[in-house]
């Protein structure tokens, strides 16, 4: 399935994968937190608002209100992440952690991948096999090879 990252044209080799990993580390960092904050508010939120019916001069309303820009507030912040990971050139894949880096291999496109906590690009992947068919990189990437991804 097409995707902006993807769409863009920049590919990215192992080692520029690699040298981009402290920026894109601290992005996903902030992304993935502030998506288990956003989701345990919204959990709370729904569970305060189970069974009430908010009227006119509820001593909760303005607070219940509140909650509810603050999650808004901090959605829109979550889309910004992703946006900023996509000027990158890089591809989130959802609020986990995971994101996909676009390149070229044995002549065909593919991607590069990634997960918060991982110390490197050493996966990779075809277009449309997802997170779930990686596979791991032929030539280890800490060796100082050329970053070609020979299988």
């Amino acid at each position: 399935m097409p995707n902006a990252a993807s769409d863009s044209g920049k590919l990215f080799s192992v080692d520029l994968a690699n040298r981009m990993l402290p920026l894109v580390r601290a992005i996903v960092t902030d992304l993935v937190n502030l998506s288990q904050e956003v989701a345990e508010r919204r959990k709370h939120l729904n569970q305060l608002m189970l069974g009430r019916e908010l009227e006119a001069g509820d001593i909760y309303d303005a607070e219940l209100a509140e909650v509810e820009r603050s999650v808004q507030r901090d959605s829109h912040r979550l889309r910004e992440f992703v946006e900023e990971l996509r000027q990158l050139g890089v591809e989130a894949k959802g609020h986990d952690g995971a994101v996909d880096f676009p390149t070229m291999l044995e002549g065909r496109r593919a991607f590069l991948c990634w997960k918060l906590g991982e110390p490197e690009v050493s996966h990779w992947h075809e277009l449309d096999a997802g997170f779930a068919g990686r596979k791991p990189l032929a030539v280890p990437v800490h060796s100082g090879g050329d970053g070609s991804l020979a299988s």
